[in-house]
């Protein structure tokens, strides 16, 4: 049952309790409260950032180094309490809520190195008598809107990795999530003695965005804004900030491919498709959306797949056991049954799942999809999955290759230099081979090409967070034609 009381004492802003199943019934209470934030709020974010800054860039690695390493300890102590919020609050099972925490106590921890990381560079120079040098500064202060799925993993990847650049940030956490994807960074940069300013979050109100947003993009301290979400709101803060001249770091959908040759192990196969499409129940951007088979393995696979589908335990995200919890709204579970039935009227057929209990949507496997229905091109957030077969692997290459979507993409192939070769025909920002879509390392340049975004995340990131400044010095007059 909810556990109201104590978590509105710990977090004085929350949200409405997300369903969890107990005794196989659907709960929807309220979980805590979540502060309104207002223009004026984030105006007051962007002003405290901007003070912040000058302060923040200038301090040693070696304190900053020690403010990272300690909010990691702080997060390694509570993370069994951080997990617990994350299931209450987005439905996450628990064993995906612990795993982000071991992801973000890594990612604090890379973050303490990456700040001596900001290097420079000498340059060649004809001239003798000048020294030639290209060195990164910090752009200022960065807003950084975090996503409520995975909140803990993509809100502390961000952050650490704006601020180990030198800048200042403001979280807007999704309405979805204030509290695992905003709160909780700011609690623990507080309790880990982060100076004030350093790290500012801004909750709001279910649709109420636009005035905070308009704040950010108004205010010419901001520099750039980091996105990580859907490609129509990608597009729209996009097209804010080119008006407004701001750099943009963005993240965005993915209509995310496996290619599975001939001769692939077909036990693997299943294995890796399983966990591409279904983990998290099929809320995270690097999820599988569909499966492209060469025909000697695909009657096999797709039944083999759809009884280890079949068998995934659903319900209360809490219970240990629990691999497909509930999706995050109402509006989800909508999304998914239009979907399917979209694709089944116009000729597609169900292998397994297709219900729905409450908040909590069977995995569903799709075949015989037309290409005109919805889900064959687009992104659906849920446990949903088509499986195609191909004459080829190269006419499943042609096939990924004509979406708009270039995020993450698997090849499995029982000859791994094979493997790379259609690897590199395909235009993704990442391809995996005989390895999952969901895939994530902070040294990696995780993110997307096309419509799936630009800019990278992990070290890579620096490049888009620092300004690179020419600086030339001479030590003799300088002779000039005029």
């Amino acid at each position: 049952m909810p556990r109201a009381q104590p978590r509105e004492r710990t977090y004085p802003r929350g949200l409405r309790r997300r369903n969890h199943t107990s005794h196989g019934k659907i709960i929807d209470a309220l979980y805590a409260h979540a502060a309104a934030g207002t223009a004026d709020d984030a105006d007051a974010a962007v002003s405290a950032a901007h003070r912040a800054f000058p302060a923040w860039a200038a301090m040693s690695p070696e304190k900053k180094q020690a403010l990272f390493l300690r909010a990691a300890g702080i997060v390694e102590r509570r993370q069994e309490e951080f997990a617990t919020i994350l299931a209450e609050e987005t439905g996450s099972s628990l064993h995906f809520a612990k795993f982000q925490q071991k992801v973000v106590i890594n990612a604090l921890r890379q973050a303490a190195g990456w700040v001596f990381g900001t290097k420079g560079e000498v340059l060649a120079s004809d001239d003798p008598d000048t020294l030639s040098i290209a060195v990164r500064r910090p752009l200022g202060v960065v807003v950084d809107f975090t996503p409520w799925n995975g909140a803990n993993v993509l809100a502390w990847r961000s952050v650490s990795q704006i601020i180990a650049a030198g800048n200042t940030v403001v979280v807007k956490p999704s309405e979805e999530a204030p509290i695992s994807a905003g709160l909780v960074v700011a609690q623990v940069a507080e309790e880990a003695g982060f100076p004030p300013g350093v790290i500012n979050v801004v909750t709001h109100a279910p649709g109420a965005a636009g005035p905070i947003a308009d704040v950010f993009f108004d205010r010419p301290e901001v520099r750039c804004v980091y996105f990580i979400g859907s490609v129509r709101t990608g597009r729209m803060l996009a097209e804010r900030a080119g008006k407004a001249l701001k750099r943009t770091v963005m993240e965005l959908g993915g209509y995310n491919p496996i290619l599975i040759t001939a001769d692939a192990d077909l036990n693997e196969a299943v294995k890796i498709s399983n966990y591409s499409a279904f983990f998290h129940q099929g809320q995270i951007c690097l999820n599988a959306r569909k499966v492209l088979v060469e025909r000697p393995l695909y009657e096999d696979f797709v039944s083999r797949l759809a009884q280890r589908a079949a068998s995934l335990p659903q319900g209360n995200p809490l219970d240990r056991a629990t691999v497909i919890g509930p999706l995050i709204n109402d509006r989800a579970v909508d999304l998914m049954q239009a979907r399917i039935t979209d694709a089944v009227a116009k000729g597609a057929s169900i292998v397994t799942g297709g219900g729905y209990n409450g908040r909590v949507h069977e995995p569903t496997i799709l075949v015989d999809v037309p290409d005109d229905a919805v889900v064959a091109y687009e992104e659906t957030f849920g446990p949903i999955l088509v499986v195609q077969a191909v004459d080829s692997a190269e006419e499943g290459v042609d096939v990924i290759n004509r979406s708009m979507y270039g995020l993450t993409s698997s090849v499995l192939s029982g000859d791994t230099y094979r493997g790379l070769q259609l690897a590199r025909q395909i235009t993704s920002g990442m391809v995996h081979v005989n390895s999952p879509t969901v895939e994530d390392s902070m040294e990696a340049p995780i993110g997307g090409v096309r419509d799936s975004g630009w800019g990278r995340h992990g070290e890579h990131a620096r490049e888009d967070l620092t300004d690179l400044i020419w600086v030339n010095a001479r030590n003799t007059p300088v002779d000039l034609p005029i």
